[in-house]
């Protein structure tokens, strides 16, 4: 019989702190903003011995209300939902399907590490938010909650599955009556760990870009009042003064050259504050793998503990940087659909578990264990993409440089201009570089794109989970005769525009790589299916010869046999029939993802060599160019 269970006692007390603390500064702030003591139409003057009678009044009220919260919180665990009863005033029942949750997240900070209590958050896919969150059990009942849900998530799945090839068998499976430790004894096998050394790495490697926002708006408020309270006479007074006063514009390069040091200490900072979040939040990071799951486990102040059934990965991103490349580092997103796991407190950046540094061939053998992907040859954009870029980057300089003549010549700012002259070979290297790191490939189960120069990223979709094809052609696109196109994913990134597109490929190019993955999308479900029909035979094959022909023993060593998670679902199908392709003609493109292994061609190359004649007559030459240089390329490797 299911048991029906409450919160934590701990969380009484643990829950009326949380909320004293805003209430108690609330309360300071109302009664004593005004300088004197208030007086209220009722009470009259607001003395310390009333305000003592509100803090208690409302602390009573606090610790009744947290007690019945917690004491009508009740939830059970059924063999295929997640059943919750809350509230006080207004009850809420809800029933959340097993098959519906996508990652279950403990997360504990120091406080809640020394009550031994945890927060369980469910997530499921599509959700803009958590699906719902226990506040708090004991760690020790979060941790059984994340290990029961993913046990039974596996018998609903291999029950269901059984049921549907099951037409001649007069007895199905009991798996209620299943031993309780039946079907939680796996392996638990280590897949990566953060050392210290790859910890101190993250940090070298992290910067908080928020730190100088930040500054400049703390400045802005409180900096006359901080100049006001330093001394005249130190340094200290006249840095800040320099650095909100007018001298800072009218100064010309001498007051650029004293705000240098200010500018560095901002870098250094921003470096600091970025290296300490990054190893507080990855400190003693560990992934392993155990039934068909990924489990993780990270931070020092905040603890997280999550879980990411491999059914459910929408798309594997690499991401690295230029001081990355060079190292021979980068960083492993793994995607699923719905929201983050430990996002609401980690700035996460959707739904995924971030492996955050580690070499590359360290990289390459997590994605063959997660999803196995065949050596990986990209495709480039054409030459007229790469001249495109270049154009782009002189308008940007220009429009630098015009604004900066402009403004020195019609104010009183003695800023050099000229000097914005010399971004222009720095935009052509970035435009090059842009080029030179853009790609595409598709095989017979993935598609991959790579996108990005300061922060490249390399997505990984698998076929099967493509949801829309979306080719889109802007106005200054289609006058090139490039297009872009784009793998729509339910993964919770794609909300944000962050799909795997191949971006800047020939229009020809584009039509065939959509055709492609129509094609090649309907193959893999076809596939996909066939697997689980194969998976589901032999299992029920294997079950009825065992009963024939072994002893009550050792059936029973077989059907623990036979009762090994299977890596596939039905319900996938049911999200990744709903594919279909949409065009846009006049949306513009944005830019995601980042690859391996660059293969040196032009769309419009060897690819498109039998539809030449269909180009138009302006850009005859730049094929030709284009052909001939696909034909001296070889494989590049990239870092």
């Amino acid at each position: 019989m299911t048991q029906i269970r409450t919160l934590s006692p701990l969380s009484i007390p643990y829950r009326v702190l949380q909320r004293s603390g805003s209430i108690a500064f609330a309360l300071v702030f109302v009664l004593t903003g005004q300088g004197d003591l208030p007086e209220l139409p009722v009470i009259g003057v607001v003395d310390s011995t009333v305000i003592g009678a509100i803090a208690i009044t409302i602390a009573l009220i606090l610790v009744g209300y947290e007690t019945a919260y917690v004491r009508r919180f009740q939830y059970k665990l059924t063999t295929d939902s997640l059943d919750i009863d809350s509230g006080v005033l207004s009850r809420r029942n809800r029933e959340i399907p097993l098959r519906r949750i996508q990652n279950v997240d403990i997360s504990r900070n120091i406080i809640q590490r020394g009550l031994n209590i945890a927060v369980v958050s469910f997530e499921t896919a599509g959700g803009e938010s958590t699906e719902a969150t226990l506040r708090f059990v004991s760690a020790e009942e979060a941790k059984r909650l994340q290990r029961e849900v993913g046990r039974r998530k596996h018998d609903e799945s291999d029950r269901r599955t059984t049921n549907a090839t099951d037409t001649e068998e007069s007895e199905p499976t009991d798996v209620e009556n299943k031993p309780s430790g039946a079907s939680t004894d796996y392996t638990v096998e280590k897949l990566f760990v953060l050392d210290d050394n790859e910890l101190a790495l993250v940090g070298f490697f992290s910067i908080d870009l928020r730190v100088p926002g930040l500054l400049v708006a703390g400045l802005s408020t409180f900096g006359p009042i901080v100049t006001n309270l330093v001394p005249a006479a130190s340094p200290l007074r006249s840095l800040l003064t320099l650095i909100g006063g007018p001298s800072v514009l009218t100064g010309g390069v001498s007051a650029l050259l004293a705000l240098l040091p200010v500018l560095l200490g901002v870098v250094l900072l921003s470096w600091l504050v970025g290296a300490a979040s990054a190893v507080t939040s990855y400190y003693g990071f560990r992934l392993t793998e155990t039934r068909g799951e990924l489990r993780y486990e990270r931070g020092l102040f905040q603890r997280y503990d999550g879980s990411i059934p491999f059914e459910k990965i929408q798309t594997l991103t690499i991401e690295d940087d230029p001081l990355k490349r060079y190292f021979g580092y980068a960083t492993l997103y793994v995607e699923t659909a719905g929201y983050a796991p430990g996002q609401s407190g980690s700035g996460g950046r959707g739904s995924e578990v971030a492996v955050p540094l580690a070499q590359r061939d360290r990289i390459d053998e997590l994605i063959t264990r997660i999803e196995p992907v065949d050596t990986i040859e990209l495709q480039r954009p054409p030459k007229r993409a790469r001249r495109r870029y270049l154009v782009r980057a002189g308008l940007i300089v220009g429009a630098v440089i015009t604004g900066l003549f402009v403004i020195s010549t019609l104010t009183s700012i003695a800023f050099p201009w000229w000097v914005a002259v010399g971004l222009l070979p720095v935009g052509g290297v970035i435009a090059i570089a842009l080029w030179r790191h853009r790609g595409h490939w598709i095989s017979e189960d993935h598609f991959v794109t790579r996108n990005g120069v300061f922060t490249r990223e390399t997505r990984i979709v698998p076929l099967y989970r493509i949801q829309t094809v979306i080719d889109t052609r802007t106005i200054f696109q289609r006058r090139l005769g490039l297009a872009t196109i784009t793998a729509d994913t339910a993964g919770s990134r794609s909300l944000g525009g962050s799909d795997a597109q191949a971006v800047d490929i020939s229009a020809q190019r584009a039509t065939t790589l959509r055709t492609e993955l129509e094609t090649r999308l309907q193959r893999a479900i076809h596939s996909r299916q066939d697997r689980i029909e194969t998976l589901s035979i032999g299992g029920m094959s294997s079950s009825g010869s065992n009963s024939d022909s072994n002893s009550n023993s050792e059936s029973g060593s077989e059907t623990t046999a036979s009762n090994e998670p299977e890596m596939v679902t039905t319900e996938d199908n049911t999200e990744i029939s709903t594919n279909q392709v949409e065009t846009k003609n006049d949306t513009t493109a944005g830019d995601a993802g980042h690859l391996e292994k660059d293969h040196n061609r032009d769309d419009n190359g060897d690819d498109d060599g039998n539809n030449d004649d269909t180009e138009e007559t302006q850009r005859g030459e730049d094929e030709t160019d284009d052909a001939v240089e696909s034909e001296s390329m070889s494989t590049e490797e990239t870092n």
